[in-house]
């Protein structure tokens, strides 16, 4: 008998048939974390467009490090 999310192990079938399953398409997708040294100032600037949007702020980084990355954006510095 199920109750709310949770089944007694008797319901558990003991064989699966994974024959039909679909590839998970976000695979290609999958993240790896890393150790990224980023200056305060820009921090606050992606948790500032953070309140506003509701996004969490490394989700911002990433969502904009993805779409410099997918139009192939050239690097542009200036040095004074």
């Amino acid at each position: 008998m199920k109750q709310g999310n949770i089944m007694k192990e008797s319901e558990m079938k003991k064989e699966y048939d994974f024959s039909k399953a679909k590839k998970n398409p976000y695979a290609k997708k999958l993240k790896k974390q890393i150790t990224i040294n980023i200056d305060i100032d820009t921090i606050d600037y992606f948790k500032a467009q953070s309140e506003n949007s509701g996004i969490p702020y490394q989700t911002l980084i990433n969502l904009y490090l993805s779409d410099c990355a997918f139009n192939k954006k050239q690097l542009q510095l200036s040095w004074q």
